[in-house]
């Protein structure tokens, strides 16, 4: 009985994938048997995901377009299958945990002239990619991706933000999500990864892609055929003709495209198209899926990677306070900068824009003599971080890396890349690679999201591609708060991001104010103070001045003991736009932390993750009147064990944050 049930689940799930009397459908089910992913392969390739026997993706085609006319995928001829499980433990650096069990069963798909599709089913997804096995290169003229469902999903979805008039691809990947439908998806712009996809009841997909390497970034529309609910994959052509403009004209955009996305070598690994799909909201804020699919360490010796904090500068505007000089760009304002570092324990100092010529890294600002910035911050245990542009670092990067590792410098932040197309891809891994030469760090900044090379260089220790909290110099949108409950559970699913937290100046709903010098957040202290724990990323800047931390030196104090880098995470409880709750072990002790939308609401913390023991939990929460006045908190310290449960209320734009340390 069960083999005939079987049989016939398995035919409708090939007839819903379109199967043909000349074609074949191979399946692989993930370790524990709850997603199923079918291939179908006959005049063309199409692959479809189901959870619980619940339709994810239903039959989507997979190509790949060649210059010369080729279409690998159609009319492919498999020479064998197989189907094997495979598991490992990854060690990963300076990530949210300290291994990652990888375990996964794969679907292995060797077609006749030379390339191999590959497909792996994880308990919390799958992902397929090709493999080519040629001589020589090739020329991508296309790739088919899409991702077909079976009736009209909601999608929270970030759109190109102002993209170009004249390069639709060029953008700064920093929109607000928009929440929509399958079939109202924005026709006249494009949409970037991830994404997410609300399926039946509570279970989520979100869409990704891994590992892209000398490849451009996946962007989606409407697909442009007859299904209604459906999304096809765009990517950017290989740009032929460069030059300066945008922001203060350092902006290195494309004026011309090639007819090609990509010219590549043939034999290589493409990128990871992937679905992570959740029964619950809440597994959403904990996924290793990109590091999993993620090609390894290079770097031998990790030992140098130092995540750690940093004391910045530009979000402040060197505002700082009751001292007896001018404020400024200039060497003795960074040694205060310094200084407040040294005293708070912070591990590095950013040089924002203007310490040097912004097209030229080797011509100063006459202001600052960095020598010895480097040198003073040297003898203080503080590192230095210059910022620069895309361009002007690649002037000749390996030379420019040997001269500032060479004074003492410990990494860059690189800025100004808006634009994902195969040039750029090509240029963050050369550019992780020689930093690694030079045991530098790098922060990636106005750049789209990661995409697994944070596992291959971990050297990269952030990454922006999110609407950080510098907009709210400029641009105090009250969205804010709603949009920080949902980066969570669908940017972060990519990997780290520098958010860029910290404020000390806080508002409620209805006074939030824009203000470029004395910038403020929308929401309360404890919210901002938990965003250091809930957002994940190996470097974290403490983005207000030294004067505003000062002045709040019991919040700073347990802003700068939080970890940046973890042995474990949990996610607690969570819902999409709404709240998100995470805690995470470092050595002994456990931070915990929440932030809610504008709506107030009650959480409750079950303790049920510590050992056995007692433990003292350090809390900051929304004080009484933390509605009125954001920068209104409460601290206090509760002993708990791992039969507690503890009730929190947020207050609108609320957070909380803990330390949970054995007594």
């Amino acid at each position: 009985m069960m083999r005939y049930i079987f049989s016939c689940l398995l035919f409708l799930a090939c007839t819903a994938i379109g199967q043909t009397p000349k074609s074949k459908t191979y399946t692989v089910s993930s370790p524990d048997g709850s997603i199923r992913v079918y291939v179908n392969v006959g005049e063309k390739m199409a692959w479809s995901v189901a959870k619980n026997n619940q339709p994810v993706i239903t039959s989507s085609g997979i190509a790949l377009q060649l210059g010369t006319g080729e279409v690998i995928g159609n009319n492919a001829k498999v020479t064998s299958s197989a189907v094997k499980p495979f598991s490992e433990t990854i060690i990963p650096v300076a990530y949210k945990k300290d291994r990652i069990v990888n375990g996964y069963n794969q679907l292995l798909l060797r077609c006749k002239t030379d390339y191999d599709v590959e497909f792996r089913v994880y308990d919390d997804g799958a992902a397929y990619r090709f493999v080519t096995h040629r001589p020589g290169e090739m020329e991508i003229t296309n790739e088919v991706c899409s991702f077909n469902f079976d009736r009209d999903y909601s999608l929270v979805v970030p759109y190109v933000n102002a993209p170009r008039k004249d390069d639709k691809y060029s953008c700064s990947f920093e929109s607000f999500y928009a929440e929509t439908s399958l079939s109202k998806l924005n026709k006249d712009t494009l949409a970037y990864l991830p994404l997410l996809v609300k399926l039946q009841g509570s279970m989520k997909a979100v869409i990704l892609e891994a590992d892209v390497q000398d490849y451009p970034g996946l962007f989606v529309q409407p697909a442009m055929h007859d299904k209604e609910y459906s999304m096809q994959a765009v990517f950017a052509p290989y740009p032929i003709e460069e030059g300066l403009a945008g922001y203060n004209g350092i902006v290195y955009q494309v004026k011309k495209r090639a007819g090609y996305i990509a010219a590549v070598q043939g034999s290589r690994n493409f990128p990871w198209r992937v679905v992570v799909v959740s029964a619950s909201d809440k597994e959403l804020l904990n996924s290793d899926m990109v590091q999993k699919l993620s090609e390894p360490c290079k770097i031998e010796n990790t030992s140098w990677i130092k995540p750690g904090k940093v004391a910045w500068d530009w979000w402040n505007d060197w505002n700082i306070s009751k001292v007896d000089f001018k404020a400024g760009i200039n060497t003795i304002t960074y040694k205060y900068y310094i200084d407040f570092a040294a005293a708070n324990h912070l591990e590095y100092v950013v040089l924002d824009e203007g310490w040097s010529d912004d097209w030229d890294l080797n011509k100063l600002n006459s202001n600052i003599n960095l020598p010895e910035l480097v040198a003073y911050a040297r003898q203080k245990n503080v590192g230095i971080i210059l910022w620069s542009t895309w361009y002007a670092i690649t002037r000749n990067a390996d030379a420019l890396f040997a001269k500032y590792a060479e004074m003492g410098v410990k990494g860059f932040k690189i800025d100004f890349f808006d634009r994902d197309d195969q040039k750029v891809m090509s240029s963050i891994y050369e550019l992780a690679s020689l930093a690694a030469k030079h045991q530098l760090l790098i922060d990636y900044h106005g750049i789209f999201r990661p995409q697994g090379l944070q596992r291959t260089w971990p050297n990269v220790v952030n990454f922006e591609g999110v609407r950080g909290m510098e907009y709210m110099k400029w641009n105090a949108d009250e969205r804010v708060p709603q949009y920080e409950v949902t980066i969570p559970f669908i940017r972060m699913m990519a990997g780290p991001l520098d958010y860029t937290p910290g404020a000390m100046r806080n508002a409620t709903k209805g006074n939030v104010q824009s203000n470029s010098s004395m910038p403020l957040s929308a929401g309360t202290r404890c919210h901002q103070m938990a965003l250091y724990v809930l957002y994940e990323g190996a470097l974290q800047m403490l983005s207000d001045n030294p004067t505003a931390y000062m002045k709040e030196q019991e919040c700073t104090d347990f802003i700068a003991a939080i970890p940046v880098v973890y042995n474990n995470t949990l996610a607690l409880d969570g819902s999409v736009g709404d709240f998100a709750v995470i805690a995470r072990q470092n050595g002994a002790s456990w931070w915990v932390s929440g932030i809610t939308n504008w709506n107030e609401r009650d959480v409750t913390i079950d303790f049920s993750f510590l050992p056995s023991g007692n433990y003292e939990a350090e809390i900051f929460r929304d004080g009484m009147n933390a509605n009125k006045d954001a920068t209104d908190y409460k601290k206090e310290k509760v002993v708990v064990d791992n039969s507690s449960k503890l009730n929190i209320h947020l207050a609108s734009g609320g957070g909380f944050v803990m330390r949970v340390s054995p007594r």
